[in-house]
């Protein structure tokens, strides 16, 4: 039968039809079914509420348009929801990607807060998996690698996943990128991580892994980025079988406790680009073999005991940018090749024996040098005049060496430099004109050399540019001449110090131009003329020293105007005349020195100069009051015949109004105490009368890995579970059904809503109060206590914390807890621990966290013989009225408001400012180190009004050498007890970091980061440094080329591994 030519043309019409039909019903079943896995796969993730909109069932039709949906071939293939914020937070959830996806070849859940788990089993098709920077828990056994044979990349980075490492992970024969960083994996590298014949990327760095590397790893030859490092402990070294990856380009293995020797080996790996051994405790020669990675751009094996010279064969590294071998025990010379290398950046070198001179050559080939830092070794000669070439030199640190010779003129021209620290050599000549006003300077130190002439006048008068310097130390050289009234046009200066030089002529009036100024030491000199009544203008300003001068006539009022003013010395001038009123009415003064003057009249009989010692005012015949046992003619100074003895403290007022600060705030918080336990009583009658929860429903927030719910909370919150009270609210201590131990702290809260309206500004409060919260429990540092979840009512708040066994600092050290005493070597290791959380609250949280209320009760212990941890910490400055804890305010948070801090940890300035900073948190941990030291409380073992500080400081004097005076004898201090276990130099050293933390002025204490540096860098006898040593964990991480922290790929190490008890910085500004 034969179709004439139209006819078969409609048959062929109507069959492709029909077959598109059939197709199109086939494919619509296949997208139905993977529209209904998806929106299991969405109510199993547990999606906060407006999540994922676009996925409904009203809607499955058009599933390849629902968000972050991909299709190709009639089936659902990828699955993006990265960055969603999908999570409700609420609850752990444990999500199975239906097997039925079996087309899918992506599925990206990053960065979601997911808490609890999610797997995958028997997706044939599944390529690319991404779970990262959520917080999942638990292991990966529910993954079954084997039934996913097409996986190329699986990214769990940045969980809260644990057990040991799953073996099956190496299972797909196609895996070529591998992430199991920041996590909490424990035990072994599997050796069957060895075993990936396509693998290229490979992180298991940020864990709790033991043992040794395996050189397994070695059979890896596809490899090209391995990271191991940060937090993981590994036995052992370097496995020499690494040498064999040539492909390799990043080998990072830094921060992990490896020992012995850099394999020579290491020099086969031809293509890597950054090899990165840091902050472990490799010893030996540096192996002449690295000589061949000629690829290689940075090389960081900072922070090891290397010992040795540097190689000459690294000369071949001619890509090199970054060269870090900082803080090891290198000699000999700073190599020469070292300005040869054409693309160096940064050069650090610093805390080694290294002799000789600096290249001559450095800075003057094509480089871009941006950083040099060979401060703290043996250097001699002048400073290279190439330097700054490159017109990119930012910073450069070559003090404590001994070089001589003048600054070269070119760094007075490099505008390019931001940071400048030569002190403490023998720098000799003038000081490069136009050096103090560069654009970008913000910190200039020449102290302790021999530099002469005058302090350089601006010679661009004329610039509009804002100058940034915002700290100039010209301390102890033999400068001459005035001091340029352009100095008042460094704006930005905070501290500006001049003393002991030649400086003649009046002080410039145009210092009152510097509205920041916090120090001015100008002590010294031959300064003549009037003190500046335009001083007063400087409003931030807390230190002023003008003693040791030629000043004349009176002292001016307008210095009153400094309202935080609390060091005053004017000694050993020629001023005349009376002290004015206002000057002694001054309440932030809490040391002064009028001494040796020529000063006449009656002192002010108000305000605090009746509390200085009258060596403050020694050398004024015509001077007459009290103090001075020296009654003015006519007056009634005396009362009844008496004079008032003079408090013992020279020249401070710590003995006196400090003693009737500290009552008043002893009253104060005897009053808060009082109101604090009514407010108890009532809220616990109000608990137990409620419906069992505190009133109303609660929310439960999980920050990391838990295995308990907001009902076991709830049952810890009982009565007979209490184990502490505070002005904030109480404290329980619990178990959850799985019988893991809980710390919950119920803070009291009142209502901030009447009606249905509520008040507007309490729940901005409550807003902040959360943010606050999340950020709290986003912390993972080993030396703070971690907040594991946050709870929350309409009447109360509750952060639930891990619980520390070993219980506080404060009863194991005081109340002898458990019978525990507490040896040298606990205490060191306590003292430094301590240091680190506190170090990582100021320095690597961003914003900065302030802990307002440091003592040794706030440092817990975590069991036996456990770390020291910080707790309490960020949310002080919540806990008054309004808020997330006040509510609208009430009598305890107004109360609680009035004292920030512990009595006995508060620091001086607190007194007239009310304020805290970093630099209160520094007094109270040096109040701690003294409980260290003495096994002593902070108040009520010293007569009233006295503190320990004051009783430390009264017995010695402040020298270390006296520490024996006041430690504590159990410890068996040489001279000091019957025992032999705490080394003198040792606790000598203890007290000198104690010292410098609790200085009457702010400015003077040293930052949290300078005392881990302080503690950590003492040489420690070889009994005791095993036990005190810094852990691998507590190493740092390294400054790559710029001065800015990062990692190679920008994953690298997890964020919480930055530079507190880390990192050991050698600018002490940073």
């Amino acid at each position: 039968m034969r179709f004439s030519p139209p006819l078969l043309l409609l048959l062929l019409l109507h069959f492709a039809l029909f077959s598109g039909n059939a197709v199109a019903v086939a494919g619509g079943g296949d997208l139905r079914g993977d529209a209904a896995a998806l929106l299991d796969l969405k109510a199993a993730l547990g999606c906060r509420p407006g999540a994922l909109r676009s996925w409904s069932s009203a809607n499955a039709g058009a599933v390849c348009a629902w968000t972050g949906v991909r299709c190709a071939g009639g089936r659902v293939v990828a699955v993006d929801i990265s960055n969603m914020n999908v999570s409700s937070g609420n609850a752990p959830v444990k999500v199975t990607v239906p097997p039925s996806l079996d087309a899918l070849e992506t599925l990206s859940l990053a960065g979601n807060g997911i808490a609890g788990a999610v797997t995958a089993t028997s997706l044939p098709s599944l390529r690319h998996v991404n779970v990262s920077g959520n917080a999942l828990t638990g292991g990966l056994d529910g993954w079954d690698f084997a039934s996913l044979p097409s996986l190329e990349v699986f990214d769990a980075y940045d969980n809260n996943l644990t057990s040991p490492l799953p073996p099956g992970a190496a299972s797909p024969p196609r895996l070529r990128h591998l992430d199991l960083g920041g996590n909490y994996f424990t035990g072994e590298i599997p050796a069957a991580y060895g075993d990936m014949p396509a693998v290229e990327y490979l992180s298991l760095n940020g864990n709790n892994l033991q043992g040794r590397i395996p050189p397994e790893l070695g059979n890896l030859t596809t490899l090209k980025e391995l990271y191991l490092g940060y937090y993981n402990v590994f036995d052992g070294g370097i496995p020499p079988e690494l040498g064999r990856l040539r492909r390799l380009t990043i080998l990072d293995v830094s921060n992990c406790g490896l020992t012995g020797g850099i394999p020579p080996e290491l020099g086969g790996l031809s293509s890597l680009d950054t090899l990165f051994l840091h902050t472990n405790q490799l010893s030996g020669a540096i192996p002449p073999e690295l000589g061949n990675l000629t690829s290689l751009s940075a090389l960081d094996l900072s922070n090891n005991a290397l010992s040795g010279e540097v190689p000459r064969s690294l000369s071949s590294l001619t890509k090199l940018r970054l060269f870090n071998l900082f803080l090891n025990r290198l000699h000999g010379p700073v190599p020469e090749f070292l300005a040869d290398l054409p693309r160096l950046e940064t050069v650090q070198l610093f805390m080694n024996n290294l002799t000789g001179r600096i290249p001559a050559a450095l800075g003057a080939s094509a480089a871009p040098l941006r950083l040099v830092d060979l401060s703290s070794n043996r250097l001699t000669g002048v400073i290279p005049n190439t330097l700054c070439n490159s017109g990119e030199l930012h910073t450069a640190i070559l003090m404590n060496n001994f070089l001589f010779g003048p600054i070269p003129r070119s760094l007075g021209t490099c505008a390019s430099l931001t940071r400048v620290r030569l002190g403490q050599n023998y720098l000799n000549g003038s000081i490069p004109a136009g050096l103090l006003y560069l654009p970008r300077l913000n910190l200039l130190e020449l102290q302790n050399n021999l530099l002469s002439g005058d302090v350089p006048a601006n010679p661009n008068p004329s610039t509009t540019s804002p100058s940034q310097l915002a700290q100039l130390n010209l301390s102890n050289n033999l400068l001459s001449g005035r001091l340029p009234a352009t100095v008042g046009n460094l704006t930005a200066l905070q501290t500006l110090l001049a003393s002991n030089n030649r400086l003649s002529g009046e002080v410039p009036a145009e210092l009152g131009s510097l509205r920041r100024l916090v120090k001015l030491d100008l002590s010294g000199n031959a300064l003549s003329g009037p003190v500046p009544a335009a001083v007063g203008a400087c409003g931030e300003l807390t230190y002023l020293d003008l003693s040791r001068n030629n000043l004349s006539g009176a002292i001016p009022e307008a210095i009153a105007a400094v309202r935080v003013l609390n060091y005053l010395n004017l000694s050993r001038n020629a001023l005349e005349g009376a002290i004015p009123a206002a000057v002694g009415a001054m309440g932030s003064l809490t040391a002064a020195d009028f001494s040796y003057n020529r000063l006449s009249g009656r002192l002010p009989d108000t305000g605090q100069l009746g509390y200085l010692n009258a060596t403050a005012f020694a050398g004024n015949p015509g001077l007459c009051g009290a103090v001075l046992r020296r009654p003015c003619d006519g007056s009634a100074d005396i009362a009844g015949g008496e004079v008032a003895p003079a408090p013992p403290a020279g020249g401070t007022r710590r003995g006196g109004a400090g003693g009737e600060i500290k009552l008043v705030l002893a009253l104060g918080l005897l009053a808060c105490s009082v109101v604090f336990a009514a407010a108890a009583v009532l809220r616990a009658r109000s608990f137990r009368s409620g419906d069992g929860d505190g009133g109303g429903a609660w929310r439960f927030t999980a920050f990391h890995k838990v295995d308990f719910g907001i009902g076991e909370v709830i049952e810890c919150m009982k009565e007979g579970n209490v184990v502490g009270r505070g002005g904030a609210g109480t404290v329980y201590a619990g178990r959850t059904r799985s019988g893991g131990a809980i710390a919950v702290k119920r803070l009291h809260r009142t209502r901030t809503t009447a009606g249905a309206g509520g008040n507007a500004g309490a729940r901005e409060e409550d807003r902040g109060f959360r943010a606050e919260v999340r950020t709290l429990g986003s912390i993972r540092h080993r030396n703070i206590v971690r907040l594991l979840a946050f709870c929350e009512s309409r009447d109360a708040n509750a952060l639930v914390y891990e619980y520390m066994g070993g219980g506080s600092l404060g009863e194991v050290l005081h109340d002898g807890k458990r019978g525990a005493f507490l040896g040298w070597e606990a205490r060191y290791r306590i003292a430094a621990e301590a240091a680190r959380g506190l170090c990582y609250l100021h320095h690597d949280c961003n914003p900065m966290i302030v802990h307002r209320d440091v003592k040794s009760n706030n440092i817990l212990l975590a069991g036996d013989g456990g770390e020291a941890r910080v707790a309490d910490f960020g949310l002080a400055k919540f806990l008054r009225g309004g808020g997330g804890v006040g509510g609208g305010g009430n009598a305890t948070s107004e109360c609680m408001s009035a004292v920030a801090g512990s009595y006995g940890y508060i620091a001086p300035e607190y007194a007239y400012t009310l304020r805290v900073d970093e630099k209160s948190d520094v007094y109270s941990y040096g109040v701690v180190l003294l409980e260290l030291i003495t096994g002593r409380r902070p108040v009520g073992d010293f007569g009233e009004g006295v503190d320990i500080v004051q009783w430390a400081k009264r017995v010695t004097g402040g020298r270390r050498e006296a520490v024996q005076g006041i430690a504590d004898r159990r410890l068996g201090v040489a001279g000091a007890g019957a025992g032999d276990e705490a080394p003198a130099d040792e606790v000598a050293h203890l007290f000198f970091v104690s010292m410098l933390c609790v200085q009457e002025n702010s400015v003077e204490r040293p930052t949290m980061r300078e005392v881990v540096q302080m503690l950590s860098e003492f040489p420690r006898h070889a009994a005791s440094s095993s036990s005190a040593q810094t852990s691998p964990s507590a190493s740092s991480s390294t400054s790559p080329p710029g001065g800015e922290e990062s990692s190679p790929d920008g994953k690298g190490p997890p964020p919480p591994a930055a530079s507190c008890g880390y990192k050991f910085v050698p600018d002490l500004l940073a």
